[in-house]
């Protein structure tokens, strides 16, 4: 009876650290990049002038969605960036197909999809908007990043505030341009 378990049991043993790994995954940006949150985008303006951050992040995704994987598994799971954008802003995820019940910056109720879609035009996927302390939407990405340089850059172009003067595109070709000098 035991020669029958034995096998069975060591390769539970062996497989288990591996188990625990996955869940315990420091990268996860489901747990390291995105903020918690009830949902209640009004609340989270508040929350967001409360600690001082800049903006407020939203990855609009959906499920199946390569752009949507290669962005959480190449960019939103890297520690730097995690770091930076938490530091900086209040990140949350939108599934643009979800019916989960939710609130709009300006209070009033809706569901995911109708927040992305109505309120949002959000029709492919990955999105990535920022919205400032009004709620107001100050820049849009449509698309993944080209990895973790031009993502950071575009925290950067948040922060310093760049968005107000110039297009993304514009904003990358001069830290390009003196980068080079």
């Amino acid at each position: 009876m035991l020669s029958k378990i034995l096998p069975s049991l060591c390769l539970l043993l062996f497989l288990s650290p591996f188990v625990n790994a996955a869940d315990d995954d420091p990268n996860d940006p489901y747990k390291h990049f995105f903020n918690e949150t009830w949902g209640d985008m009004s609340e989270e303006l508040s929350r967001s002038k409360e600690q001082g951050k800049k903006a407020i992040l939203i990855f609009f995704e959906m499920d199946e969605c390569p752009f949507c994987h290669y962005m959480k598994t190449n960019v939103l799971n890297q520690p730097k960036v995690q770091e930076y954008y938490r530091k900086h802003f209040l990140n949350f995820v939108i599934d643009i197909e979800g019916d989960v019940e939710m609130v709009n910056f300006n209070g009033q109720p809706t569901r995911q999809k109708d927040f992305a879609f109505k309120e949002n035009r959000v029709r492919a996927t990955p999105v990535i908007a920022f919205f400032d302390s009004t709620g107001k939407r100050i820049h849009r990405h449509i698309g993944k990043t080209n990895g973790v340089e031009e993502f950071m850059l575009m925290g950067k172009y948040i922060v310093e505030g760049a968005y107000k003067e110039m297009p993304f595109i514009r904003y990358k070709r001069k830290v390009k341009d003196m980068s080079m000098r």
